[in-house]
């Protein structure tokens, strides 16, 4: 298929070794970083869903978008010109134990374009069929899990997270089973693919694994490589490059991680293999938003005893998983010491994210001291013990008087009104010291809630939300997708008229399927 003016160079398979073998059948790839691999056709790809900002940036416009041709090559029935399919090779660490090779077991890259502002894009389709990292999957992905992926990566671009980014949805006309609880429960349900885009999918277990077999010198050309086509601005630092590279990948990390918090994402599965070495959000699988503030919750049915990748532990789970990546890079050089000082950078940048996100959040200036630390971790202790809702309660402080301190503007984000009574007390006298804390800050009420109101999103893809536009989605409406699309491309605007999307967790949600807790099952 000839297309204009697309251009890809596809440098990852052209500047890595390859495996020697072709197609899907799954095997131990050993000496090389990809595989060769074509997408697995469906029987009618139908467009349903697509962001025209990405899109746009790379300078597709609705005509190619709504084409037949569109759906065939992001369906993977088809490919346009200069596309050189390929599924990659890597490790990981899962749940804290090493897995040995892993790769892409169900995404299938179609090539690196090169958009027209000179951005690089890798475009992937997620759910195009077997690889040779399949193991004994079916390397399809069915509709609910490509709407959560489609609609959250979108969502957290425009909260301003790091992340990868989603240009299409498409459905398969074909069903896929899968047993979402892993309860003997098997069932049919409808297939979909989804493109998603970014410069690299390189992720800590890349590196990994070429490390875990003794292969120094993939090692280093990976990592060359890396810091070559990722990192251009290393390029010139000689022998320092790779300690430089290392400081930065952790402290991109640092800076990711810390807006998860600031926003109350959960990941889900922060197993190495799911860690971007560009620091995006990548592989939205059984994530979640905090509903009620609390630090325990998981909403992986997979993590529901040990709660390794609870909210509140996501910090430290970043860092223990870049000491992995550290030990892997180790062969690089003869000394550790720039390991150290990168694990070290990471530790410094989040704590300057954490006091920048406390000061954004709180609306006050700058985060002056430990107190001001301490007024956080007290307002947190109490949304825990009250359970009250995150995002309304710091939406809530935004009308915060400190003039005539009053609770009435929180009033919308507690869930019992037990837990509210037992939390009273506690929250009045929080009250009266934020305000004294505001009236001795230099910001003007005016400059405040312009702060706050750019830290604190008022919609976010909550799970219950999300749940209710893939049930219509099952049923051929795509409504309610369209409309969360919508609605989070603006998540820190109110929105007259979009109530419904900046509510709390309905009682109805509390302990339903896709809502409280999801499975890896996709």
């Amino acid at each position: 298929m000839n297309t204009e003016p697309l251009r890809f160079d596809n440098r990852f398979i052209q500047d890595l070794p390859g495996d020697e073998e072709t197609g899907p059948r799954v095997r131990d790839v050993r000496g090389a970083v990809w595989s060769a691999v074509m997408p697995t056709p469906v029987a009618a790809p139908t467009l349903l869903a697509y962001s025209p900002e990405l899109a746009a940036q790379l300078g597709w416009g609705p005509d190619l978008l709504e084409s037949a041709d569109f759906a065939r090559v992001f369906g993977g029935n088809a490919l346009y010109e200069g596309m050189q399919p390929w599924a990659a090779n890597y490790g990981g660490h899962q749940f804290g134990h090493w897995a040995g090779q892993l790769g892409d077991g169900r995404a299938i890259s179609l090539g690196e374009l090169l958009a027209p502002d000179g951005l690089r894009w890798e475009l992937q389709l997620k759910g195009a069929g077997r690889t040779p990292y399949s193991r004994g999957a079916d390397g399809r992905a069915v509709l609910r899990s490509s709407i959560r992926e489609f609609l959250c990566s979108e969502a957290m671009h425009h909260l301003g997270v790091p992340t990868t980014r989603a240009l299409s949805l498409v459905g398969t006309g074909e069903s896929v089973v899968r047993d979402m609880f892993y309860d003997g429960h098997p069932a049919a349900e409808p297939g979909a693919v989804v493109c998603r885009g970014a410069p690299s999918f390189l992720r800590f277990g890349s590196f990994e694994l070429p490390a875990s077999r003794g292969d120094s010198a993939l090692l280093r050309q990976l990592v060359d490589f890396c810091i070559a086509r990722d990192f251009p601005e290393l390029a010139d630092a000689g022998a320092e490059r790779h300690a430089q590279w290392f400081a930065q990948v952790c402290e991109r990390t640092a800076v990711l991680v810390a807006h998860w918090m600031r926003v109350g994402f959960v990941h889900g599965v922060m197993n190495t293999d799911n860690l971007s070495i560009l620091g995006l959000t990548i592989d939205y699988g059984p994530y979640g938003w905090v509903d009620d503030y609390d630090p325990d919750w998981t909403p992986n049915t997979t993590d529901a005893q040990g709660r390794r990748y609870r909210f509140g532990t996501q910090p430290q789970v970043a860092y223990w998983n870049l000491t992995r990546l550290a030990q892997a890079l180790s062969p690089l050089f003869d000394d550790v010491a720039p390991l150290h000082a990168g694990l070290a950078r990471f530790q410094a940048v989040h704590a300057r994210c954490e006091r920048d996100d406390t000061a954004a959040k709180l609306g006050l200036d700058a985060c002056r001291d430990a107190d001001d630390l301490a007024l956080m971790a007290d307002w947190l202790q109490i949304l825990h013990d009250g359970e009250m809702d995150m995002t309304l309660a710091f939406r809530g402080l935004i009308d915060f008087d400190p003039q005539a301190p009053d609770v009435a503007v929180l009033e919308e984000a507690f869930y019992s009104a037990d837990r509210r009574a037992g939390v009273l007390p506690a929250l009045q006298g929080w009250l009266q010291a934020y305000a004294q804390r505001l009236q001795s800050d230099r910001l003007d009420p005016a400059q405040r809630r312009q702060r706050m109101s750019a830290a604190n999103p008022v919609y976010v893809l909550r799970n219950w939300l999300a749940q209710e536009a893939i049930e219509l989605a099952e049923q051929g409406d795509l409504s309610g997708v369209h409309a969360l699309q919508d609605v989070l491309r603006r998540p820190y605007e109110v929105q007259p008229g979009r109530e419904h999307y900046a509510g709390k967790r309905p009682e109805w949600a509390r302990d339903k399927a896709g809502c409280s807790m999801l499975s890896c099952s996709s």
